[in-house]
């Protein structure tokens, strides 16, 4: 039987387009970085605001990786 052991990581990744945008940049960066990323979980999502309008989305994620052995 295999077994195998993970790691959770937090990031925070910000977009001035949108939440999904953001969450992809994230990702793709988290994937450079990380070897054998499984998963991820969006933690907390938060805008700017400036003069009435989102000036930016920001997300906070748990990503996941498992560790080589």
């Amino acid at each position: 039987m295999a077994s195998s052991v993970a790691k959770v990581t937090e990031i925070t990744c910000q977009s001035d387009k949108s939440f999904d945008h953001a969450i992809g940049k994230g990702i793709e960066r988290a994937c450079k970085t990380l070897k054998n990323v499984t998963s991820a979980w969006v933690q907390d999502q938060s805008m700017e605001i400036k003069d009435g309008k989102i000036t930016s989305y920001r997300v906070h994620m748990k990503v996941t990786f498992v560790l080589k052995d």
